[in-house]
């Protein structure tokens, strides 16, 4: 990747109505400094979250901190592109990114693939969804995770086309980058073809769900399509597409692809820029899928506002529902009404909402709708800032609604006057949010992208046409 100042020379992204180009200054319309200097301190925590709690010779991330866990190879995707933008902020220098992503990818690389059940990292040139701290190989009997793939490839990826230069480390980096990537056996995960599993275990064979619906496997298909040794045949993504209709909906939010978690619509646009490339599908509703995931952004506020449910602290200014921590799994009553609640749930709206907020859900949507996003940041920070910003930016979850638990806690503590709050802060969470608000200031991840030539391969494979696919270079 470049460092800030190459970049700007080659003419950073900004989003309409935010700073173009600007390293210490994000200004939605309507928004304050004080607002501005709050996301650029929340990236910066959240980035240094990659960079001190990533094992520095592994490049192995955690699923979670400061509790105890494995590591998350989506987390490690997530991880290698935050590097960069360290580097293009001057957090840390572009010969440590490079460094450390060096670290990463020589252990990925050098991780032991076989379909035994114990001693083994990947199969196929998939990886184990959670993989030991000291090893690196599978946890428990965790399945191979096709999306978690591609969540660590999109990271993988963007190194390969971030460190362009011609130091020997950087063309060593992209080597790997791409040994990794041709390693991938996609037709193999298709037991139902031309559909992808989301899974595969050792002891018992293939996972029965397949990517299926519209939700982050666009990142999944378009990788999978742009493979240059086994990539998945012509119409794959029609066939898959060709699902959607059925998630079509102007509930809360005028018409979009609903997916009740906000991550669905987040994942694969933060390597991705979507804007102004379509499909035939988006074509035929025209729009394309980052305005779909601007309309999703605003379905989630417009479900806060009506709040049926009656959840406290929903409103305008707070909303966000997506995979999250929660307070553990069991039922109360507040105030004559009965609550159910869980732990570790995806949650969206009208789909398993207990009150749990995830600041990631509207932190990351930064770069599709900044105007509410911001908002939603700095409602969040006035709020509830004391009980739930740290070292590393916002914790994972809250819920104003729980005030007393009827037995111990799977995850956090109860905050007088807040209610209840994680304790732990999670890589898939704290991704978004680095990576989004760059997205949001200069375009960087996606400009990289752009340049991706697997990148272009899968999204003209995929159908995608307009904007900037229609450019070279």
């Amino acid at each position: 990747m470049l460092d800030r100042r190459e970049f700007l020379g080659r003419g950073g992204i900004a989003l309409a109505g935010l700073t173009a180009g600007c390293a210490t200054s994000l200004r939605p319309a309507g928004t304050t400094r004080a607002d501005a200097a709050l996301v650029s301190d929340l990236q910066e925590r959240t980035f240094r979250f990659f960079w001190n709690t990533t094992d520095p010779a592994t490049g192995l991330a955690p699923d979670r901190w400061p509790t105890p866990s494995f590591a998350s190879i989506a987390a490690i995707g997530f991880a290698l592109t935050a590097y960069s933008v360290g580097v293009a902020h001057g957090w840390i220098s572009r010969a440590a990114a490079r460094a450390r992503t060096l670290a990463t990818l020589r252990f990925l690389a050098a991780a032991p693939q076989g379909d035994g059940t114990r001693g083994y990292s990947g199969y196929k040139g998939f990886f184990y969804h959670f993989l030991g701290v000291t090893k690196g190989q599978r946890f428990a009997r965790c399945e191979l995770s096709t999306v978690d793939t591609a969540l660590l490839l999109g990271g993988v990826l963007f190194a390969q086309s971030w460190y362009d230069g011609p130091h020997p480390d950087e063309v060593r980096i992209r080597a790997l980058a791409e040994m990794l990537y041709r390693a991938v056996d996609w037709p193999w995960i298709t037991p139902r073809a031309p559909l992808l599993s989301m899974g595969w275990h050792p002891e018992t064979g293939f996972i029965r769900s397949d990517w299926d619906v519209y939700n982050e496997g666009m990142l999944l298909y378009i990788l999978a399509l742009g493979s240059p040794t086994h990539p998945l045949p012509d119409g794959t993504w029609q066939a898959w597409s060709s699902r959607f209709e059925s998630s079509w909906t102007d509930r809360w939010s005028q018409p979009h692809l609903h997916f009740p978690p906000m991550f669905g619509h987040q994942y694969s646009h933060v390597w991705i820029d979507f804007r102004g490339i379509r499909d035939d599908y988006m074509a035929g509703k025209g729009i394309d899928y980052f305005e779909n995931s601007r309309r999703a952004a605003y379905a989630q506020q417009g479900y806060a506002i009506a709040n049926p449910g009656g959840w406290r602290g929903y409103d305008a200014e707070v909303w966000g529902l997506t995979a999250c921590d929660g307070p553990g799994d069991f039922t109360t009553t507040d105030t004559g009404r009965e609550r159910t609640f869980f732990t570790y749930s995806a949650r969206g709206p009208g789909d398993r909402d207990d009150g749990t907020i995830a600041p990631t859900a509207a932190a990351a949507s930064i770069a599709f709708a900044p105007e509410i996003a911001t908002t939603a940041i700095a409602a969040m920070h006035r709020r509830y800032g004391h009980a739930i910003y740290g070292e590393y930016g916002f914790l994972d979850a809250f819920n104003p609604t729980l005030t007393e638990a009827p037995e111990p806690l799977r995850h956090g503590k109860i905050v007088p006057g807040v209610g209840w709050v994680d304790s732990d802060y999670l890589g898939i969470d704290q991704g978004p949010i680095v990576a989004m608000i760059e997205n949001a200031r200069t375009g960087m991840i996606w400009q990289t992208m752009r340049r991706n030539p697997h990148i272009r391969r899968g999204l003209q494979r995929a159908g995608f046409t307009g904007g900037w696919l229609s450019r070279t270079g």
